[in-house]
């Protein structure tokens, strides 16, 4: 995968790792259909693909795979057992998972009730963001 995308998914990645209960099994693929994709995968074997879905800015890049991610977290931990909600938001607990966005040119996870940016992509969990 080219450099800009892998940027534009670290931080994404660093998310999950740090904060979602099921950990992804991450490998670079190829499709001849789809061209270059990174897949997670589950402990069961399923998984789903996150692909370049446009071009657009970094920050659009970054939040495009978060929003990706986001519906394999919750595939995933629903067929873990687990609530299915990720990333939760901090302001709403048992409620709702953040959005992810972009804001002032920064993708950021959001709640979708307030619109208040929580933080950063790549910044769940504490972990530091670049």
């Amino acid at each position: 995968m080219d450099e800009e995308l892998t940027a534009a998914l670290e931080p994404v990645l660093r998310d999950l790792r740090a904060t979602c209960a099921v950990r992804p099994v991450v490998r670079e693929e190829h499709d001849d259909a789809i061209g270059e994709l990174v897949m997670l995968y589950e402990p069961d074997g399923s998984g789903a693909g996150l692909v370049p879905r446009f071009g657009g800015s970094a920050a659009e890049r970054t939040a495009d795979f978060a929003d990706q991610a986001q519906d394999w977290a919750v595939e995933a931990l629903c067929a873990a057992l687990r609530p299915a909600v990720w990333p939760e938001c901090p302001e709403h607990p048992d409620s709702h998972p953040l959005a992810a966005g972009v804001v002032r040119g920064v993708a950021v996870w959001s709640c979708p009730r307030t619109r208040r940016v929580a933080t950063p992509v790549g910044g769940l969990g504490g972990s530091v963001t670049s």
